[in-house]
């Protein structure tokens, strides 16, 4: 995995030299890991957008799936707590159920308990959707961290988890998007 930039991105290299020319209190060390970690997370999310496209949903829709996988069986929430999770407007959450619910994914009904209340659930296809989506990233993300061993994954889980610590006690509301993406 080497660091070859895109047709018009400059090299991490070439980045730092810039920023270090504009604004010479740049830390590089701190300027080159963090640029690195903003690029393999762009260009993560183009591989997981590109995976889920072949299954046929977005990237938005996997978040929705995986949000009622972790919820656990029966797999069920509801929209206002969906949209909350993934930091989407509830209008925006409407739209994406309406398309999921035109696919097949989930179903969108009232609350037989509470009638005001809806209740959004994963349907089998969504799951078995959720299920090869899963099987596709398992196999990109093995090939991801191929050359790192054992050892050398151990220490990267640890930093980075102490990094996702660290912005999550600073940013504790930056869990979700801050406006929707679709």
């Amino acid at each position: 995995m080497g660091d070859t930039p895109g047709p018009s991105e400059p090299t991490l290299e070439e980045q730092i030299a810039a920023y270090q020319r504009e604004f010479q209190d740049l830390d590089p060390q701190v300027e080159k890991i963090v640029s690195a970690l903003g690029r393999l997370n762009r260009r993560m999310n183009v591989a997981y957008g590109r995976q889920t496209a072949n299954l046929g949903i977005s990237n938005a829709e996997w978040e929705v799936l995986k949000a009622l996988v972790l919820s656990g069986a029966p797999y069920q929430m509801g929209p206002g707590d969906l949209a909350k999770r993934l930091g989407l407007t509830p209008a925006a959450m409407t739209h994406r159920i309406d398309r999921m619910v035109g696919e097949g994914l989930v179903t969108r009904d009232r609350d037989e308990t509470n009638r005001v209340r809806v209740i959004v659930e994963l349907t089998a296809e969504g799951r078995e959707k959720w299920l090869e989506a899963m099987r596709l990233a398992t196999v990109f993300e093995e090939d991801l961290l191929q050359d790192l061993s054992d050892d050398e994954r151990g220490v990267l889980d640890e930093l980075l988890t102490r990094l996702l610590r660290r912005v999550e006690h600073a940013q504790p509301d930056a869990g979700g998007r801050l406006n929707d993406l679709d």
